[in-house]
């Protein structure tokens, strides 16, 4: 046996003196393992945006397959990440951890090496299923090795860190993007491979096995009830462009929404749910869960179709449009410690109102811009999201905040991961929705005219005049999603401002006060 098992084994040991499972001398290779694995799922989902472009000329993938490449990915990683959360409990998190890293890269690979589009969507949500297990693992187990005293500043190193490969992951991937043409988008999934490696080698060879905490149900049925329903309320949706083969949109969607009405009905009636729906009585709880829907609705639409719109309507390159992930990450790095500690002074209403607004002030200036045609990068589109990037910064750590001191202390680890998921449905919905708004306008804007490529496909040798119809019917299309998030994260400010508790200002008044 090795000698970390025999440590963990030890009862006098420091390990088990502070209450973790992992000794002082080996919790530096769970935060790198931890900090790895988190920049596996963030970078993949923000070069994907980038890349889409390039991919849909190398595999010829329709719009509707395009949406269906991101939203396979995000509906088996939504509907299954409180699963995936509870596995870490029943079986252990180192355990848990090293299978959802693992089935991850084996997927990203089985995604590098694709045929066509149909097999690339299959692959995703395998890829989907690994992150499930690897996303809540990443931070729960960085919580379980470290002691309460340690906690907090080794959760700031990993956040920083993670926050830094998500604004680096899309630079870097544009970059090579735009150097090595159209076919490189296979190594956005190949490098997992690597990164994933490490991470599994450190866990395994350098941090103990701890024991699981409880025999927790999975809920297995409730995971596939959510599946099925999110499934087909994503397919109705994106049905709606025309991209839904022989199904028609409505039938989709209202079967759709009787899924999810069994899933809430099973769910109750479930001693061990996966989603304890008793927590939306909470007034607050429901409220900042709402407003979290909205606000990641807005925010993954926007992060979806704007690099497709850059790329493939304006033309830029994929080395220049990767910068516009570097506000919003950059942003969150440096402010989320100083709004957090606002937050607890001042509570989270007034963060998360005025946050929301100011990026729905930011989508709503993206949605004048493309409506009047100016293709200003730099001097127009980067200083919005920059905007844009200043408001999820003070919406973000007041959020989690909201959530998790809505509920008692025993339904915190539960409350989390609600949210967590809600956002991710919110990602997931957003995509299919806004595509099929944007494809149904664009075929408006272009009437149908032969020769004219579909929203979001790059064109090249066409006419000057045609040419000028498809970028103009692009802008236009984008204008509408941009139009309709601002309008959810007004939303999501009215919402958090009459349900989330906190002072109304912060701003003292002339006799000390705040309210």
């Amino acid at each position: 046996m090795s000698s970390a098992n025999e440590t963990t084994a030890d009862p006098h040991s420091p390990a088990r003196a502070n209450g973790t499972f992992c000794p002082q001398t080996q919790r530096k290779f769970v935060l790198v393992a931890a900090i790895l694995a988190s920049a596996l799922g963030f970078i993949d989902g923000s070069i994907l945006a980038i890349a889409m472009p390039a991919l849909r000329v190398d595999l010829g993938a329709s719009l509707a397959e395009a949406q269906w490449i991101s939203n396979a990915y995000a509906l088996t990683l939504s509907a299954l990440i409180l699963a995936g959360g509870a596995a870490g409990d029943r079986f252990g998190l180192r355990r848990a951890f090293v299978t959802g890293i693992a089935l991850f890269i084996a997927a990203s690979l089985a995604c590098a090496i694709a045929l066509d589009p149909a097999m690339l969507v299959a692959f995703r949500a395998i890829q989907g299923i690994g992150a499930a297990i690897m996303v809540p693992g990443s931070l729960a187990i960085i919580a379980k090795a470290y002691p309460k005293q340690e906690r907090g500043r080794a959760i700031g190193i990993w956040a920083a860190a993670s926050a830094l490969t998500t604004a680096l992951g899309p630079v870097l991937g544009g970059f090579v993007l735009t150097t090595f043409g159209n076919g490189i988008w296979r190594a956005i999934f190949a490098i997992n491979l690597p990164l994933g490696l490490i991470s599994i080698y450190l866990l395994v060879a350098k941090i103990p096995a701890d024991k699981p905490t409880e025999k927790r149900g999975l809920d297995l049925g409730g995971a596939l009830l959510a599946t099925l329903a999110f499934g087909s309320l994503a397919y109705g949706l994106t049905a709606m462009n025309g991209g839904g083969g022989a199904m028609l949109p409505a039938p989709a969607i209202v079967g759709g929404a009787v899924l999810l009405l069994v899933f809430i009905l099973y769910e109750r009636r479930q001693s061990e749910p996966m989603i304890d729906l008793g927590l939306f009585r909470i007034r607050a709880f429901a409220g900042a869960n709402v407003a979290t829907f909205f606000l990641y609705f807005a925010l993954s639409a926007n992060l979806f179709y704007l690099p497709t719109l850059l790329v493939a309507g304006w033309g830029l390159s994929e080395a220049e449009v990767g910068f516009i992930f570097l506000p919003l990450s950059a942003s969150i790095a440096l402010l989320s410690g100083p709004v957090g500690r606002w937050s607890d002074r001042i509570g989270p209403r007034f963060p998360i109102a005025s946050g929301s607004l100011v990026v729905a002030i930011a989508f709503a200036g993206l949605a004048l811009l493309t409506h009047a045609g100016i293709h200003n990068f730099w001097t127009g589109t980067f200083p919005l999201m920059a905007l844009m990037g200043l408001g999820m910064a003070q919406v973000v750590s007041p959020l989690s905040t909201a959530v998790m001191t809505s509920v008692e202390d025993k339904d915190t680890g539960a409350a989390s991961g609600i949210n967590n998921a809600v956002s991710r449905v919110g990602g997931l919905i957003a995509v299919a929705a806004m595509g099929s708004l944007a494809a149904i306008v664009y075929a408006r804007m272009t009437n149908g005219a032969a020769g004219i490529p579909g929203f979001g496909e790059p064109s090249s040798g066409l006419a000057a005049d045609i040419d000028a119809v498809r970028v103009a019917a692009s802008d236009s299309a984008f204008a509408a999603v941009a139009v309709i998030t601002a309008l959810l994260c007004l939303l999501s400010s009215v919402t958090a401002w009459l349900t989330v508790p906190g002072q109304a200002s912060p701003w003292p008044k002339s006799d000390g006060s705040r309210n």
